[in-house]
């Protein structure tokens, strides 16, 4: 069944390799001036009505059970074959392909894809945004950064600048007149990818897209959407799932559990599973480019050490 609360494009390839912003190199301070903050721009009635809705969709799913925070417990057990079958679907599977300049749902086999260089998450804010609530994103963005290096292995920290991992948090009025960012973000990016981006429904709830050059299977860039309109919980939870895929787990499996990648939002936020999903898709043992047969008997070497073996 199709999710109404998640849209992930995995993977969209550029026509430019070297289309990420390099960060920019130290040179002497220039003198700081006070100025005055940007005014804050007002939602129009369809993002407020948006809002709404987010809302409500929020409490219904916390009224359900959902939107869970913690990470599991004796109710969420899974072994390592579990483990393994569950990365294998969620990290080596596409859930959306592009089919006549449009993104459609279709699961179809894929190569496993990763950032070989740094990523740096750098927050884009919308008009709407205040300044209360930039810095409680930072907060959050900086602090999943953390969380996700750790989790990894790899080199992931937010940034206020030079960014190659782009999270752009508007409304719908700012994501309608969003193309000459994300042209500037992402030099080379579609004009299917961004007409997705700034034509989003109500029931896309937050999206990733990320990018590679013809013929690599290495992640350069990548962008995601978070709803200015969602409240707290939405909101994180959004960029909890976002930012993961975008680091190269595209996917979500009805099986899996406990976990983000799956349509059921059970929980709202990174469980330790998911924590041991990115581990795996950024072992060493595990090389970008590889199809599902060849990663399986690696994968199930790494889950099984994980978890102890096989049960």
């Amino acid at each position: 069944m199709r999710n109404p609360f998640r849209f992930v494009v995995p993977t969209v390839t550029l026509a430019l390799a070297a289309c990420v912003t390099a960060a920019p190199e130290s040179s002497p301070r220039p003198e700081v001036r006070a100025e005055a903050p940007p005014e804050v721009v007002e939602p129009s009635a369809e993002s407020i009505a948006f809002a709404r809705y987010y809302e409500n969709t929020q409490a219904r799913l916390i009224g359900n059970g959902l939107l869970r925070t913690d990470e599991g417990g004796p109710d969420t057990p899974f072994s390592a074959r579990q483990l393994a079958q569950n990365f294998e679907r969620i990290a080596l599977y596409d859930e959306y392909t592009l089919e006549n300049g449009r993104f459609v749902e279709r699961q179809t086999q894929a190569r496993l894809r990763r950032w070989a260089g740094p990523v740096r998450l750098q927050a884009h804010f919308g008009p709407t945004v205040n300044e209360a609530q930039q810095a409680e994103d930072r907060s959050v963005l900086g602090t999943y950064a953390t969380r996700l290096a750790r989790a990894t292995g790899h080199p992931v920290r937010s940034v206020s600048s030079g960014g190659n991992f782009h999270v752009l948090y508007m409304n719908t009025d700012s994501l309608s007149n969003s193309g000459p960012l994300l042209r500037q973000l992402v030099p080379g990016i579609s004009d299917a990818t961004v007409r997705e981006i700034e034509t989003l429904g109500r029931f896309t709830f937050c999206s990733v897209y990320a990018f590679s050059a013809a013929g690599s299977s290495d992640y350069i860039a990548a962008i995601a959407v978070i709803r200015d309109e969602h409240p707290d919980l939405l909101r994180r939870s959004c960029v909890h799932e976002e930012v993961a895929q975008g680091l190269g787990l595209p996917n979500d499996s009805p099986a899996a559990r406990p976990t983000i990648f799956n349509d059921d939002e059970e929980f709202a936020l990174l469980t330790r599973h998911d924590e041991l999903l990115l581990q795996m898709l950024y072992d060493p043992r595990l090389t970008p480019g590889l199809t599902p047969e060849e990663a399986r008997p690696t994968v199930e070497l790494i889950a099984n050490e994980l978890l102890g073996g096989p049960s």
